[in-house]
């Protein structure tokens, strides 16, 4: 589904954003905000009104150069974020949403921006994914992946011109890099295409692929843009790269294309021998191969575990089996990678996150409370320590730790309401219920669809005023 414009949309829709755009004009950023994400529910592809809704986030915060450098560093992670990324593989429309939501409180995210940039790309939006990763590539000090990936998009939004400036830098950056130097060769390709092609078809002249001096290659180049290939095109492109390969045995990207093609087929076994292939040729030290070779078997597992809910009769005891087998190999994975790399403490955060939901949570409470020396996985790390401790009944180290994570959250947003609302239960736990509710009554004064929030304090008054 393409990005849509102002005219390729409903009347009401197109009321409505003018309603958002008059606010913002107004200066009234919070309810500019709030129409425009309400607008976008309906027609995400919309991105005239993205653009708008980005404008009221950033008047709404006040945010500046120097507020910026400042999240950037603290590196703002909301619980929304591990949602957006579970949405990302399965529904990018939905983790398109939930970026924009995590915008709205934290306009500089950067794990919102590159949330909504990757979600943007699988949903066909380029120009809607060049819009947060222009912020992203302003403030990265010259990052090489996040200038790829900007690159990349503003291709696919038609801005060649732009896209080829960004790859001329970074051939500047890395001259020996022989992928690098591949894609600005693709762009220049692109160039020459979007500059001179379409006059000559328009005019009868011909076909765009003769303007290329080898037809085959326009071929490739148009079938290795596609964001999803069918069958036929993965199957000649496999072809392809097998073909080349004695040629180029060095050549990683190559190697790389030809594991993900065949992930893509759902021939994991071999996917994952050429992700090993990689390795054993001295690039072992790269972690990403490995990353690789684990996110294919998690894929695999995914794969057979949706098959057998589709299977007829229903094998319940093999499903069970099966998510237990992902499961366990998910958690033997992170602590092998712990292992190898002991001072990752982002890793260990992730590995005490996985035992919590094993319930292991003795073993999580060591891995959460190294991970909690890591400033952007302090809160979290807090939080799930404090929730390890109820599960083992140590209310009042729950309960302290809560408090000390709330101490440092002066913002109330999600993050802030959902330690509020564990210290709540907790304190009810301890036979606290006074104290309880008034942690509970401060999410009501902000958000009375949070969890049980309403539920607990109405039925707290309900019982201050029994003959009401």
């Amino acid at each position: 589904m393409p990005e849509k414009t102002m005219s390729e949309v409903g009347r009401a829709c197109r009321e409505k954003y003018q309603k958002g755009k008059q606010a913002l004009e107004r200066n009234n950023f919070d309810y500019a905000a709030a129409i425009l994400f309400d607008v976008l529910k309906e027609e995400p592809g919309l991105y005239e009104c993205r653009a708008a809704l980005r404008a009221a986030q950033h008047h709404k915060a006040g945010a500046g150069k120097t507020f910026f450098k400042k999240m950037l560093g603290a590196a703002s992670q909301s619980p929304l974020n591990a949602k957006g990324q579970i949405a990302l593989r399965n529904n990018p429309h939905e983790a398109l949403q939930i970026a924009e939501q995590i915008l709205n409180e934290d306009p500089l995210n950067t794990m919102a921006h590159k949330l909504l940039a990757e979600a943007a790309d699988q949903c066909g939006y380029p120009k809607t994914a060049v819009l947060s990763l222009e912020i992203l590539f302003k403030h990265s000090s010259g990052d090489p992946d996040t200038a790829r990936k900007l690159a990349e998009a503003l291709a696919k939004a038609g801005q060649i011109g732009r896209a080829e400036q960004v790859f001329v830098e970074l051939v500047k950056a890395d001259p020996h890099n022989q992928e690098l130097a591949q894609a600005y060769k693709n762009i220049c390709a692109q160039k020459t295409l979007s500059e001179g092609g379409y006059e000559v078809i328009s005019e009868g002249g011909g076909s765009y692929r003769n303007i290329l001096r080898n037809e085959a290659e326009s071929v490739v180049l148009e079938q290795e843009s596609r964001h999803h290939k069918d069958a036929d095109v993965s199957d000649r492109l496999l072809a392809e790269y097998i073909e080349r390969l004695p040629s180029e045995p060095r050549n990683m990207k190559l190697r790389r294309s030809i594991a993900e093609l065949y992930a893509d087929k759902k021939e994991f076994e071999k996917s994952i021998a050429a992700y090993q292939e990689m390795a054993e040729m001295g690039e072992a030290a790269d972690p990403s191969f490995q990353r690789a070779i684990t996110e294919t078997r998690i894929r695999q597992f995914d794969d057979q575990i949706q098959q057998l809910e589709k299977s007829s009769p229903p094998q319940p005891e093999a499903l069970a089996l099966l998510r237990a087998e992902k499961t366990t190999f998910v958690l033997e994975e992170t602590k092998r990678r712990v292992e190898k790399y002991p001072t990752d403490l982002a890793l260990r955060f992730e590995l005490g996150q996985l035992l919590f939901e094993a319930g292991q949570s003795t073993q999580a409470i060591q891995e959460l409370q190294k991970a909690q020396n890591n400033p952007h996985k302090r809160i979290q790390a807090m939080n799930l320590l404090a929730l390890c401790f109820g599960k083992r009944g140590m209310f009042d180290l729950a309960a302290r730790t809560l408090q000390n994570a709330i101490k440092e959250k002066p913002a109330f947003d999600d993050e802030k309401k959902e330690l509020v609302y564990n210290l709540g239960c907790v304190l009810e736990k301890m036979g606290k219920p006074q104290d309880a509710i008034e942690q509970f009554k401060q999410i009501y004064e902000m958000d009375i669809g949070y969890k049980e929030v309403a539920t607990k304090v109405d039925a707290f008054y309900a019982s201050q005023c029994p003959g009401s």
